[in-house]
């Protein structure tokens, strides 16, 4: 997948909190990946925060799913 068309639309302090996103975005049918997963592992919360990477063109449909969670 080429660079250019992945945008990061969320970050956070913990992986675990990452990783469940993605599995909903996912199970949605949008491809995502985590940037950073071992230094946000690692260091100290705040130096390297884990991205959520997705494609630019399911990030409305992407928001709507982590917002529809968020508000639970």
């Amino acid at each position: 997948m080429e660079e250019e068309n992945l945008i990061v639309i969320r970050e956070y302090d913990s992986v675990n909190e990452a990783e469940w996103d993605k599995s909903l975005l996912e199970g949605a049918g949008i491809y995502a990946t985590i940037r950073n997963e071992i230094m946000a592992a690692v260091y100290p919360i705040g130096f390297a925060p884990a991205q959520l990477v997705i494609r630019n063109e399911d990030r409305a449909k992407a928001e709507e799913i982590l917002d529809a969670y968020a508000s639970e």
